[in-house]
């Protein structure tokens, strides 16, 4: 009906070009073989060409076609049955090229296979106007099909580069008493500072059976952090980092400062910040994740923002400048700006309300970065990301985080934090902390199912102060 309506619409006699003296209906004929064949190409690549023309490129088009279909089936089929496989199949370097160079030389036969059926249905013996819409209509077909294929190739290019770059680490570890422990610092390199200075330190421990996390918070500015024995920050502190105006964030500074005493390392601040995080915590950290903070609030943005609930008014500024503007309490919708001030800012509070606050922007995002926002705006994260995000998680692990990620999305997320009163950060009982950490993981990790309705999943109080998140056993309720 279509093609009918297509051919009948079109005038039929043009005596200025070829088609003179042809009659009506051998031109609607001919108009709607044309536009069949364009078609035929559209649905089943190839197929024009063994119907009406190079009968081995079509049927060589077909069998790629047919590869192509049976492959995307498979990889929607896989999706569905184990995403956790698809995740590592689209996170290897190596697949990506090939996926890569396959969208392209698709686009290119495709287009080709177009251009070829609109030869074969011989528009130059149709009337002008037919002419002219068979022309268009190759073009929109070889722009449409052609275009949208690049695009792909174009996303996989950006996904290669971003995980080629974030995620090069090549050394694997393993879970200790089935659990991840991944180190997250918010590194500032504001200006006047020497170097990444990590403001922000939590170590994330993910169990990894059901994903459940709990995050533990250390005060930027605890003092004589303790090192392992054995290595080299103990050998220079060895009662501890006592030097005058040493916290924990200096770690960072010192280690890189004194590159020379890491053999090597490739990250010598980042080593002695993991192994001061160990002996205090009494955790093996497996990985780290150090975002700069001033580069979050692109990350922020590249998501679409993040929906907050603030608890009291948040200044814009301040400590060493103007305040210049307000975050009002309420649940808010903040943009990248906004939202990273609302986790930096202290001149109206102290450090560790600006921890509750951090802690409540990482639950935030964990429930609001699901798959389809996350796909829907993959361009932009990549692109923010290879800028703000370094890790020493290798691509090949890709898939396990995703898969716990998906896990934690639906469990209440544990906060503890190692602050006043109970830990004096001048002076730390270290341990006590490790014997919270313990107690803490203890009553997360029971491994008899878990009941969401039992008294172990409410929160540990129902204080709603400014810092209830430091210390929570549902962010979600105490943010």
């Amino acid at each position: 009906m279509i093609l009918n309506l297509v051919s009948s619409a079109l005038p039929t006699l043009d005596s200025r070009r070829p088609g003179r003296g042809v009659s009506a209906a051998a031109v609607r004929v001919r108009l709607r073989r044309a536009v069949t064949l364009m078609l035929m190409t559209v649905l089943v690549p190839g197929s024009a060409q063994v119907a009406a023309g190079n009968r081995r490129v079509g049927r060589l088009a077909m069998r790629c076609a047919l590869a192509a279909g049976v492959f995307t089936a498979t990889m929607l089929v896989v999706g569905l049955l184990a995403p956790q496989i698809l995740v590592a199949v689209f996170t290897n370097v190596w697949f990506l090229t090939g996926l890569r160079v396959g969208l392209v030389v698709s686009a290119v036969g495709w287009a080709y296979l177009v251009v070829d059926a609109w030869r074969i249905a011989d528009p130059l013996s149709l009337p002008q106007l037919q002419r002219l819409f068979m022309t268009g209509l190759n073009g929109v077909l070889c722009l449409g099909l052609s275009g949208g294929l690049l695009f792909a190739s174009h996303l996989v290019a950006v996904q290669q580069d971003f995980i080629s770059t974030v995620f090069g680490a090549q050394t694997v570890t393993h879970p200790e008493d089935g659990r991840y422990n991944v180190l997250l610092l918010g590194g500032d390199a504001g200006p006047g500072r020497s170097g990444i200075r990590p403001d922000s330190l939590t170590v994330a421990s993910i169990d990894t059976e059901t994903g459940r996390t709990v995050l533990f918070g250390l005060p930027r500015n605890m003092e004589d952090v303790p090192f392992p024995e054995g290595s080299v920050m103990h050998e220079r502190f060895p009662d501890g980092f006592d030097c005058e105006g040493c916290y924990l964030n200096g770690v960072n500074t010192w280690g890189t400062d004194h590159a020379n005493l890491f053999g090597g390392s490739r990250q010598p601040g980042i080593d002695a910040t993991v192994s001061a995080v160990e002996e205090i915590t009494g955790l093996a950290i497996n990985y780290y994740v150090l975002i700069d903070l001033r580069g979050f609030r692109e990350l922020v943005d590249a998501v679409g923002g993040v929906d907050i609930k603030v608890g009291e008014r948040i200044p814009i500024g301040g400590v060493g400048g103007p305040v210049t503007g307000w975050i009002e309490p309420g649940k808010q919708h903040l943009d990248g700006y906004r939202t990273l001030w609302f986790a930096r800012s202290r001149a109206t509070s102290d450090d560790y309300s600006r921890m509750a606050r951090q802690k409540c922007v990482m639950n935030a995002m964990l429930r609001q970065l699901d798959p389809q926002t996350v796909v829907t705006n993959f361009g932009g994260i990549a692109t923010a990301g290879k800028q703000v995000i370094s890790t020493s998680i290798p691509s090949g692990e890709l898939a396990t985080f995703v898969d716990l990620a998906l896990k934690t999305r639906s469990l209440p997320v544990s906060s503890v934090s190692f602050v006043p009163p109970k830990i004096d950060t001048g002076d730390p009982d270290w341990s006590l902390i490790r014997s919270m950490v313990n107690d803490e993981l203890r009553s997360s990790g029971a491994k008899d199912g878990l009941d969401l309705g039992s008294e172990r999943w409410l929160p540990r109080h129902r204080t709603s102060g400014p810092q209830d998140a430091n210390d929570s056993g549902d962010l979600t309720a105490a943010c």
